[in-house]
């Protein structure tokens, strides 16, 4: 797909399977189904992001897998490494996306059935542990039933995602604040985000899942949409430690 404005007008042009409904899709791709006007800063430092930043929707793919493989494939490992095995893996097993709008740098994922017959050898060499991978075969062989959860509320679709095991309360999160727009859901068991949410509301760096629910209460139904705030807000606490290496106890 490609977006263009022009105007104050949005065009959208789609090529391949499913264009006609990408393009159904687009005014809630965009953020035309979030209520950006139901938000009340309660600290100076989310007023002030929020004034710097007038135009923040949160937008709706109305998608789970699309964004649940890459969060599996976020739990317990670098941005970096995540980053490095998903291009990996779409390049190897997806195929480019159509239209002139690609060209020819734009791939598309595989869909569940490709997933699924991805020999173990080359999750290996994607830098992928057998927990990740398995946590994302056995989300694709129920992949119907997760794509269902679009039409569930945020926290029924949430429960349904954590069926799975593997998935947990962090990726569950990551994946309907894309696929829901979900401004409530909070991201809990993040490594660095009570820190960071503590730091700007409290000044406390050392904050836990928690502390941060806390200092969030004042937003209740909108607390996804204050910490993006805080996260574009750029009051963040500087890094005591090197980054997580591969291997260490992470999220789920």
């Amino acid at each position: 797909m490609r977006v263009s404005v022009s105007g104050g007008a949005v065009r959208g042009e789609a090529w391949g399977p499913g264009a006609e409904w990408l393009l159904e899709q687009l005014p809630e791709l965009l953020g035309g189904a979030d209520d950006p006007a139901a938000f009340v800063p309660r600290h100076r430092i989310v007023a002030m992001a929020r004034h710097r930043r007038p135009g923040l929707r949160l937008t709706r793919t109305g998608l789970v897998l699309e964004s649940l493989i890459p969060s599996v494939l976020e739990q317990k490992v670098t941005t970096d490494e995540a980053y490095r095995a998903w291009r990996l893996l779409v390049r190897k097993y997806g195929e480019p996306a159509p239209g002139p709008a690609a060209g020819g740098r734009l791939w598309v994922m595989p869909g569940p059935r490709t997933w699924a017959l991805i020999p173990s050898w080359e999750w290996h060499r994607a830098g992928v542990d057998n927990k990740r991978a398995s946590t994302i075969l056995r989300a694709v062989r129920v992949a119907r039933r997760l794509e269902e959860a679009v039409g569930m509320a945020p926290e029924a679709a949430q429960a349904r995602l954590e069926v799975v095991p593997g998935i947990g309360p962090w990726t569950s999160a990551e994946v309907v604040q894309r696929s829901h727009g979900a401004a409530d859901a909070v991201t809990v068991g993040d490594l660095h985000l009570p820190g960071i949410v503590g730091f700007a509301l409290a000044g406390d760096r050392d904050a836990d899942d928690a502390v941060m629910l806390e200092l969030l209460e004042p937003y209740a139904g909108q607390r996804h949409r204050a910490a993006r705030l805080i996260l574009l807000s750029g009051r963040t606490p500087a890094r005591r430690a090197p980054r997580m290496p591969r291997g260490d106890i992470g999220r789920l």
